[in-house]
């Protein structure tokens, strides 16, 4: 069985040696690491390309700019068993793909607590689960998810109704979809243990589950918008 990370950068420097280095222990030596690129103007790559490791393949996002696409572009040019996704400014936990591996016999669609730190690794909330009330269910997520993108692993085959994903990317961010396809047509699963240091920084790209600020009518449109798409994927 191989594994995909696939991880999206973009200037990403100060975090993502500290990273990548927690990924690849947890890799084997047939596995990979798909980094897209965001176009970066500091040196994220070149520390990337320092590490001297096979398993890791860098391409570049070609699509319209933004961690969705980019996140697209990692997953598209991916060719493991099992998809992991991966931010570039957390740390993983020893032991995270034996255990989402195990969870993922029972499950398509896995997602780890998580604890969330600060920028140095200080703990914030020793669990994310219990912090937002995290739990499995389609309309509980349609309506306010709290999946985070970065504790997911998913089977390869959810990648038939996951791609493409839907153009409108401000009313569908790639872990919202993947979490609603997940709950639609597929079984999720929970692992009730943090395997995630989650790191926020004041410069993360993603919210975190902080709220949002966005209006009544926006929220409404992107409920809109992901039911049609979902409903659209079902002879898919």
């Amino acid at each position: 069985m191989k594994i995909s990370v696939c991880m999206a950068t973009y200037n990403g420097a100060t975090y993502i040696i500290e990273q990548m280095n927690s990924i690849l222990t947890e890799l084997q030596d047939n596995d990979e690491v798909i980094v897209s690129d965001d176009h970066s103007s500091d040196n994220t790559i070149d520390l990337i390309s320092s590490l001297n490791d096979d398993r890791i393949k860098v391409v570049y996002n070609e699509k319209e700019r933004g961690y969705a696409s980019n996140f697209e572009n990692a997953i598209s040019n991916s060719t493991g068993d099992i998809i992991f996704l991966s931010d570039q400014d957390d740390v993983w936990v020893r032991g995270k793909v034996n255990l989402m591996l195990k969870a993922l016999e029972n499950g398509d669609l896995v997602v780890s607590d998580a604890e969330i730190v600060d920028k140095d690794l200080n703990c914030i909330e020793k669990s994310h689960f219990a912090f937002f009330g995290v739990k499995t269910g389609f309309w509980v997520n349609f309506t306010k998810t709290r999946y985070i993108g970065a504790c997911m692993a998913f089977k390869r085959q959810m990648l038939k109704k996951i791609l493409p994903m839907p153009e409108k990317r401000k009313y569908c961010a790639h872990d919202y979809w993947i979490a609603m396809v997940g709950e639609a047509y597929y079984k999720v699963a929970l692992v009730d243990i943090p395997l995630l240091k989650y790191r926020r920084h004041g410069e993360n790209a993603s919210t975190g589950g902080v709220k949002s600020g966005n209006s009544i009518w926006h929220k409404l449109e992107v409920r809109g918008y992901v039911l049609w798409k979902l409903l659209l994927r079902f002879k898919k």
